[in-house]
This record gives C-alpha cells, structure tokens and sequence, in this order.
C-alpha cells in the first residue's frame, strides 16, 4: 500500500514561514471543534478505509493496519484532508469502535475520552511529489505549489494511532 508512513521524519520544529497557516498547524485542541466552531455547515466526506501493511524506509514496520483517508468540508470547500493509521492490534478495548466510523468525526472520539494522550506535533512541508500533497490535493480545482501538514500519535493504554492533517487553502477562509 503506497501511503506516507507515521515513521517518516517531520520536525517537531513549528514553521515559521507558514503565515495563515500557523495558527491552525499549532492549535493544541481538536482541530473538528476548531472549524465546527467557524462554520455552520461542517462535514467529513470521502471517507476511505482500507486495511494494509506500512514498513518504514528502515525496515522497521507497524504490521497490519488501518487506513483511514477523509476531507473534513465547510459547506462545500473542502478545508482539511486528513488520514489516520491504526495498527489492527489496537482495535481491541477501548477503540474498537474506531474501525467503524464512517462519517463520524476521529476528534469527537478523540478528544471526549480524557484517558487519551497526545504526543507533541510534527510538521512537514509538503511538495507536489510527497503522496500526502497529492492525495490532499486530489479535492483541489488549482493545486498550489505546496501544502502545510502536521501530524500527532494518539496513546490509549497500550493502544497508538497516527493522525495526519494537511490544510487546504481554503481552511485561511474560516
């Protein structure tokens, strides 16, 4: 399966030339509260969700996973695409439900259970030829010349997931 993988390098250095875009890569909250606060019409759509095996470029791999792919939408415009890996094993106890959410936001689920931890976030600038920037851009009628990403594991027990936002210009509208 040809995905970006969570043991790829991002810095956990915040950009600084990332102008309108900043403020979103920093926020330390839920990101679907965060545009659901400034648009009366949101929505998760283009869901995909596949099953598969992700090796990093050192060999070391994450076994059998699940891959969720979604844009998350203000009315129309899409403002956020946004993939999540889950390693299979972690489906069991108190994130099963997770395999199953279809067009149910990641973040409700997320950030309601206080038990779940958050490490730091990573930032990447991402280019035509990296496959997030291309997968992102795939909602975009004018493809820009590049897209800001951040990404963050989620911890529950011994349970770890993935979580992979790429901003769509049209988030500096909200």
């Amino acid at each position: 399966m040809k995905h970006a993988l969570p043991l790829e390098r991002w810095t956990r250095l915040p950009p600084g030339a990332a102008g309108g875009y900043r403020p979103w890569l920093l926020d330390h909250g839920s990101l679907t509260r965060r545009i659901q606060r400034r648009c009366e019409a949101f929505s998760v759509r283009g869901v995909r969700q596949r099953e598969g095996r992700i090796k990093s470029r050192g060999g070391r791999g994450l076994g059998r996973v699940l891959v969720r792919e979604v844009f998350l939408h203000c009315g129309e415009s899409a403002v956020v695409y946004a993939s999540s890996v889950l390693p299979l094993d972690s489906l069991r106890g108190p994130w099963r439900r997770l395999g199953a959410l279809g067009t149910k936001p990641l973040g409700a689920v997320l950030f309601a259970d206080p038990r779940v931890k958050r490490l730091p976030l990573c930032f990447k600038k991402l280019h035509p030829r990296h496959v997030l920037y291309r997968r992102a851009s795939e909602a975009l009628d004018k493809k820009p010349s590049f897209l800001w990403g951040r990404r963050s594991e989620f911890r529950l027990g011994k349970g770890r997931l993935w979580v992979t936002e790429v901003f769509l210009p049209a988030i500096l509208e909200l």
